[in-house]
């Protein structure tokens, strides 16, 4: 698909959504007594922050309209795990899991961490990172200390099994693995679709060890167009069409995982989130997001390049931007996608299940209408 059409797809989604979904977030009680994330940059809140590790974004400009300033989050303001928060009805954001403390834990936690992904040699060229193994471990530990303040097993075993489990990851696999033969050798030892199945194998035996340690309710995302981001554009200014060919190799691969899962795994409810098939195209609305092949931020070229440089002011207009630096969305963006995303985790939290196939224009209004 060429650059244009798929553009124009990406931006009619958000701009659909934001028009939809002007009221501000008032949704009422909470509505899971706690909201777990596993992740990579595009969720992490400050995991990585005393790392040692250029994957950081705990310095200006990120969080330029995040109150309290640069956080960790990778983007000028919210993420998807903070609109997500929201969303459920959290009267504040999940803490990450460098943060938690005291009994906050027992309403959850951001175990996201920048550069992470599915293998455990993902990301590593940028230094230390919690890859989604180590994610899983300190989500074990935390589950001890859930107990200890609960009273007991059985009772918390109970009550993680009433909570939200959101896990996106396979991003950096691509990014920071596969398309850099410069430091990985994955590229040269599989074929993508072998690279995909091997992903997937790993991936099978991490949700089943989630599933092992309590969760019940997990929404497991799907890769978006990796080569439409401005890191991995083509340099007259396209999309690589072979490295999206790549991400649906592993998307077509992980919805019948999720399948599988349900089906072997008793009392498990996985949900498999697929932002690529979401399509709102019978509705149209004004464009407020006009520039979308380039970040707001002036970024490095650096070993971590594609991130924003210290210090430098961004675009003024960053409401306009799909991204915010090389990788990341805008957190108009974010907020737009979070809301399309929380939609169809409906399926999850309703005694009446949404299917993602009904997130229609009309789905859309209804919602607002209910509010």
């Amino acid at each position: 698909m060429a650059f244009v059409a798929r553009q124009w797809f990406l931006l009619s989604i958000i701009n659909v959504v934001v028009v939809c979904f002007l009221k501000p977030f008032a949704l009422g009680e909470q509505q899971v007594p706690c909201y777990f994330i596993f992740g990579d940059s595009q969720d992490d809140n400050g995991n990585n922050n005393h790392l040692n590790t250029t994957a950081r974004a705990n310095y200006p400009p990120y969080g330029i309209d995040f109150p309290e300033g640069p956080t960790g989050r990778f983007t000028n303001g919210r993420n998807h795990a903070d609109f997500i928060g929201e969303l459920l009805g959290f009267d504040s954001y999940i803490p990450p899991f460098a943060n938690t403390k005291g009994r906050d834990i027992t309403k959850g936690i951001n175990y996201a961490s920048g550069a992470s992904g599915i293998l455990d040699q993902t990301g590593r060229h940028l230094g230390d990172l919690f890859s989604f193994n180590e994610q899983l471990h300190n989500h074990e530990r935390a589950i001890s200390r859930i107990v200890r303040l609960i009273g007991n097993r059985s009772a918390t075993k109970e009550y993680l099994a009433k909570c939200l489990y959101t896990v996106a990851l396979g991003n950096n696999d691509y990014i920071n693995n596969y398309l850099l033969p410069e430091y990985y050798p994955t590229s040269h030892l599989y074929t993508p679709r072998e690279f995909a199945s091997l992903l997937i194998r790993h991936y099978s035996q991490q949700l089943r060890t989630l599933y092992r340690l309590g969760a019940r309710k997990i929404a497991v995302f799907g890769l978006g167009w990796l080569g439409c981001i401005p890191a991995e554009l083509s340099t007259d200014g396209n999309c690589v069409d072979s490295i999206n060919e790549e991400v649906l190799l592993f998307n077509d691969k992980l919805k019948p995982l999720v399948d599988e899962l349900n089906t072997e795994l008793s009392g498990a409810q996985f949900l498999y989130v697929d932002v690529i098939a979401i399509n709102l195209n019978n509705l149209s609305t004004p464009a407020e997001i006009t520039i979308g092949n380039a970040p707001c931020c002036n970024v490095s070229a650096a070993v971590a390049g594609g991130q924003c440089i210290p210090g430098q002011i961004p675009c003024s207009n960053r409401n306009q931007y799909y991204f915010w630096d090389d990788f990341h969305p805008s957190e108009v963006v974010n907020e737009a996608y979070s809301r399309l995303a929380y939609s169809a985790l409906s399926s999850l939290l309703d005694a009446d299940p949404l299917a993602i196939g009904g997130l229609t224009g009309k789905n859309c209004h209804d919602k607002v209408k209910k509010q």
